[in-house]
C-alpha cells in the first residue's frame, strides 16, 4: 500500500478572476482515515513483529455494528455563498424561541422545508456564508500575533470593525449628495475613524463536523476546512490552496479518542459555453470601443503631429545637485546648443536658465547643494540629405557652475558640458567640471577676497565651439583646475511619423537614429580620450613646479 503524501502548505493563495463569482464550484471531499489511537496500537501475540499488520487499521466497530458508509467519507458541491446547515444549527433553529433576528427566522423556514423534503443533502460539511454570526465572530477573534497575552491595536479593533458587507448605499437623493464631499474642520475622532480602508470584502467559511458517530452537532467538533475571501475588485483569496496535484490536508482531532481525517479541495466550477463566451467577447469589444473614444475626445483633433522626416525631441530636465565645489551659495547657469544643420526650435523656445542660490549641506566629505530645478525644451531635426553619411550632431547641455558671496560678488566655480542623450527614456547625468586659473598666490588671494576670476567668454569653448571651422583647435597656455560635479536628471522623448509608418520613411529615420547611436559612441571614446589629454596635462603640470635640480632634461624625476 503506499504512503500517503500530505499536504502541509495551509496558507492562503490569492486568485484573480473577470467572471462573476457566482459561477464558483468547489467540491470538498471529507474521507476518515482511522482512529489516532490505532497508529501506536499492537497486539500482544505479535510483538516480535516489526511492523503493524494493515488489518489493524480497520475502523472500529461501535455498539450498534460497523458505521455506515456515508459517515466515513462525504463529497459534496458548493457553490459560493451557498448555505448548508450543521447539525446544530438545525437543531437550534427548529426552536423557534432561539430565533431572534430576521435572519435566524429565514433559517429556520428553510430548515423547517428541508425536514418536509426528505431532509438536508449534507452530513458533516455545512457552511457559514457572509451574513452568518459565526463571519462576524472570526473577524474580530482573529488574532495578529502568538502571544498568550496579546492586546489588540488600535488599527486592529479599527480593521475589526469595518463590516465587510455590500450595502445598500443611497449616496444622492434628488442629485443632491446627502454628506459633504470635503470636512474642512475635521475633528480628531474624525480622522481616526475614517483612516481606515474600507473594501468590500465578503467572507465564507467550509466547515466540518468531526464529532464521534450518532454525536453531531457539538460545537467544539467543528473544523474549518477552507475559507474564501472574494472583493469589489474581483480577487480571490483561498486558505489554505486547492488541492490539485498536491497530496490531501489532514486534520487530526483531539480528546480521548483522536481521529484522523483527511480533505481535499478542488476547483470544479463549469466552463463558459461557447454563447458566453462569444457574448462576452462582444460585451469587451464595445466597452474598449466607447473608452477608446473617451480617451480620443480628452486627446481631441488638436493633436501635433511632426511633419514627414521629423524627428521631435522634447526634454523634461532638472538640475538636480552640485558637489564638490569650494565655496557656499551656488547657483547654475545652463543653455543648451543645437547644431547649426538640420535642427531648428520654436522661436518662443527659451534654451537657457539659471537657477536659485543654494546654499551647500554637508554629505559625508563633499558639501552638496540641492537645486531640484525644473526646466524644459524642445527641438527639431530635419535630415533632408538622405544621400549623406556622416555622422550627424546632437544638442550639447553646457552648465556654469557660480558662487555668490555676502556681498554678491559671483566667483566662477566650474564650466561643464554633456551631449543629450541620443535615446528616448529617463537618464541621470553627472557632469565634471574644471576652471581656469592663473598661478601664484596673488590670484587666489583676489578670488578670496574681492571676487571674480578668469572666465570664458564664449561657453561653447568648454567643447569644439559650434562656430569653429579649423581643422585643429589648440588650448596651448590655458590652465585649469577640476572642481566639482553637477547632476542632470533628463527624461527625453522622441517623436517622428517614422515610428508608426512601415515604408521607406520609417527606415529612413531608422537609419538617421543608427548614425546618431553611433554619434553617442563616438561622444563617449571622446569623453575618454579627453580624460586622458586632462591627466597627462596635470602631470606635466606637476613637473613644471618641481625644482629645476630634481627634473632631469628628457622630463624623468633625478632619484
Amino acid at each position: 500500500m503506499a504512503e500517503t503524501v500530505w499536504s502541509t502548505d495551509t496558507g492562503e493563495a490569492v486568485y484573480r478572476s473577470r467572471d462573476p463569482v457566482r459561477n464558483l464550484r468547489l467540491r470538498v471531499h471529507l474521507q476518515r482515515i482511522t482512529s489516532s489511537n490505532f497508529l501506536h496500537y499492537q497486539p500482544a501475540a505479535e510483538l516480535w513483529k516489526d511492523l503493524i499488520d494493515l488489518a489493524t487499521f480497520r475502523p472500529q466497530p461501535t455498539a450498534s455494528g460497523h458505521r455506515p458508509e456515508e459517515d466515513e467519507k462525504e463529497e459534496i458541491v458548493i457553490g459560493w455563498q451557498e448555505k448548508l446547515f450543521s447539525q446544530f444549527e438545525v437543531d437550534l433553529y427548529q426552536n423557534e424561541a432561539a430565533c431572534q433576528s430576521p435572519l435566524d427566522y429565514q433559517y429556520r423556514q428553510e430548515i423547517l422545508k428541508l425536514e418536509n423534503s426528505g431532509g438536508k443533502k449534507n452530513r458533516r460539511i455545512f457552511t457559514y456564508t457572509d451574513s452568518d454570526r459565526y463571519t462576524n465572530l472570526e473577524e474580530h477573534c482573529q488574532r495578529m500575533t502568538t502571544a498568550a497575552s496579546e492586546v489588540p491595536s488600535f488599527l486592529v479593533e479599527r480593521m475589526a470593525n469595518v463590516r465587510r458587507r455590500r450595502q445598500d448605499r443611497r449616496g444622492m437623493e434628488g442629485g443632491i449628495l446627502k454628506s459633504r464631499l470635503v470636512t474642512w474642520e475635521p475633528s480628531e475622532e474624525f480622522v481616526r475613524n475614517n483612516h481606515v480602508i474600507n473594501t468590500p470584502l465578503q467572507t465564507m467559511h467550509i466547515m466540518a463536523d468531526l464529532g464521534p458517530y450518532k454525536k453531531l452537532g457539538y460545537k467544539k467538533y467543528e473544523h474549518v476546512l477552507c475559507t474564501l475571501k472574494v472583493d469589489s475588485n474581483g480577487v480571490i483569496t483561498v486558505k489554505p490552496d486547492f488541492t490539485g496535484l498536491k497530496g490531501p490536508y489532514r486534520i487530526e482531532t483531539e480528546g480521548e479518542k483522536q481521529e484522523l481525517w483527511k480533505y481535499t479541495i478542488d476547483n470544479v466550477s463549469p466552463l463558459a459555453q461557447p454563447e458566453e463566451e462569444e457574448r462576452e467577447r462582444r460585451v469587451f469589444k464595445d466597452l474598449y470601443g466607447r473608452h477608446k473614444e473617451y480617451l480620443s475626445s480628452l486627446v481631441g483633433t488638436d493633436f501635433e503631429m511632426t511633419v514627414p522626416g521629423a524627428l521631435r525631441l522634447f526634454v523634461n530636465g532638472e538640475v538636480v545637485s552640485a558637489q564638490g565645489y569650494e565655496y557656499d551659495n551656488l547657483y547654475v547657469h545652463f543653455f543648451v546648443e543645437l547644431p547649426t544643420t538640420h535642427w531648428s526650435s520654436p522661436a518662443f523656445q527659451q534654451l537657457s536658465g539659471v537657477t536659485q542660490t543654494c546654499t551647500t549641506k554637508s554629505l559625508g566629505v563633499d558639501k552638496v547643494a540641492h537645486f531640484s530645478y525644473p526646466f524644459t525644451f524642445e527641438a527639431f531635426f530635419l535630415h533632408e540629405d538622405e544621400s549623406s553619411d556622416a555622422l550627424p550632431e546632437w544638442p550639447v547641455l553646457y552648465c556654469e557652475v557660480l558662487s555668490l558671496d555676502f556681498w554678491q560678488r559671483y566667483r566662477v566655480e566650474g564650466y561643464g558640458a554633456v551631449v543629450l542623450p541620443a535615446t528616448p527614456g529617463s537618464h541621470t547625468l553627472t557632469v565634471s567640471t574644471w576652471r581656469p586659473v592663473e598661478l601664484g598666490m596673488v590670484a587666489e588671494l583676489r578670488r578670496f577676497f574681492i571676487g571674480g576670476s578668469l572666465e570664458l567668454e564664449d561657453l561653447s569653448y568648454v567643447r569644439i565651439p559650434g562656430s569653429f571651422k579649423g581643422e585643429r583647435l589648440s588650448r596651448f597656455g590655458l590652465r585649469t583646475e577640476t572642481t566639482g560635479t553637477v547632476t542632470f536628471r533628463l527624461h527625453c522623448l522622441q517623436q517622428s511619423r517614422a515610428f508608426m509608418e512601415s515604408s521607406s520613411l520609417r527606415k529612413r529615420m531608422r537609419s538617421v537614429l543608427d548614425r546618431l547611436e553611433g554619434f553617442s559612441q563616438q561622444s563617449s571614446i571622446h569623453n575618454v580620450l579627453e580624460a586622458f589629454r586632462r591627466a597627462r596635462r596635470r602631470m606635466q603640470e606637476a613637473r613644471e613646479s618641481l625644482p629645476q635640480d630634481l627634473v632631469s632634461p628628457s622630463g624623468t624625476l633625478v632619484s
